[in-house]
């Protein structure tokens, strides 16, 4: 599949890559199609990778693994909730977080309270909400992220 993104122009998809989400992402039930992108140097252990929509080529989110900046997260999320994207078990999830990144780079952060929960033997996600305070909507993360780059 060819999409013509807004952010990196054309780009080829292959089937087995595209992360079918049921019932769409918060905001955006219309949007059930993505795929994850991310910089091929740095592999899919990158920082900040991209789920991009294949339904709305013009829309794409930054999203991280949430223990590059929380070593400690693990938030309870009810079985329920993940039912319509199949067994999930700790060999088959990836577990994501949106990040927003303001004009002003030292207010980044991260979405603890709404994160994406990918099955990847299915290819099939959702995103959830946590009922936890230890999970808030906007996690400070730039300070964290320059104290990684600094020790590596």
């Amino acid at each position: 599949m060819r999409v013509n993104t807004r952010l990196f122009g054309e780009i080829e998809i292959a089937d087995e890559k595209i992360i079918t989400f049921p019932n769409g992402i918060i905001g955006f039930a219309d949007m059930t199609r993505f795929t994850l992108i991310f910089d091929e140097e740095q592999g899919s252990n990158a920082g900040i990778r991209w789920l991009q929509s294949l339904d709305e080529p013009g829309f794409a989110m930054p999203v991280m693994d949430p223990l590059t900046v929380k070593e400690d997260y693990n938030p309870e999320v009810d079985d329920e909730l993940l039912k319509n994207i199949g067994n999930v078990t700790a060999d088959n999830i990836l577990v994501l977080v949106t990040v927003t990144v303001p004009s002003d780079l030292t207010k980044m952060s991260v979405n603890l309270q709404g994160p994406i929960i990918i099955n990847v033997d299915e290819c099939k996600a959702c995103q959830v909400i946590v009922d936890n305070e230890e999970c808030p909507v906007k996690y400070p993360i730039y300070d964290i992220l320059q104290a990684r780059k600094a020790g590596e």
